[in-house]
């Protein structure tokens, strides 16, 4: 059975990894460049300040312990699993479409930018998509943008990208409920 799901997903990989073009090479490889997304991040910073006052201070520095360990964690899974990333596959790496020859490390499971971007982005939807009307649509649209990127630029199957952002939202829920229980005690505590 686990076989199974190995060839879909490389199949799959492959279809994916197929699609590419001069054009989305070079989208593709900004749109996964965790630098080119500092302007958004700071409009993100911005909204919470503005909406949240004081206790953005606490917001940030959930963000803060939730990007970190979303991201241990997806190292830590990458070790232990060992699964080569496409790229690097033996069976499959002549096929890779990669771009400008990045590949990353030699394991691919799973995908710290799908887990990162989606716990932000469930972390941040409880706290601002009353803010603004399209908000849910556009963070999540980005998150999954940013996981896709990964599966084109050749370095991760599409599983890892599936199981890092179910780890990703799960995080983002989690730390966004955390979020209501400090801020419940921090209201009975002034109260």
């Amino acid at each position: 059975m686990l076989e199974i799901l190995q060839n879909i997903d490389q199949e799959l990989f492959l279809f994916l990894n197929g699609l590419h073009n001069s054009f989305f090479d070079f989208v593709m490889y900004w749109v996964s460049n965790k630098y080119i997304w500092i302007p958004l991040y700071a409009w993100f910073i911005y909204l919470i300040i503005k909406k949240y006052k004081k206790q953005s201070i606490l917001i940030l520095i959930l963000v803060a312990i939730m990007i970190t360990l979303s991201d241990q964690v997806t190292v830590f899974f990458k070790n232990y699993f060992e699964r080569p990333r496409p790229c690097h596959d033996e069976h499959i790496g002549h096929l890779v479409h990669t771009v400008k020859n990045a590949c990353g490390g030699p394991y691919g499971f799973m995908s710290g930018h799908a887990s990162n971007s989606f716990a932000l982005a469930f972390f941040l939807i409880p706290l601002l998509r009353d803010k603004f009307l399209f908000f849910t649509v556009f963070i999540i649209f980005w998150a999954a943008t940013v996981a896709y990127s990964r599966v084109y630029l050749g370095v991760h199957y599409p599983a890892d990208i599936f199981c890092g952002g179910l780890f990703g939202m799960l995080l983002g829920f989690l730390f966004s409920k955390l979020l209501l229980i400090f801020q419940d005690a921090i209201y009975r505590v002034r109260k």
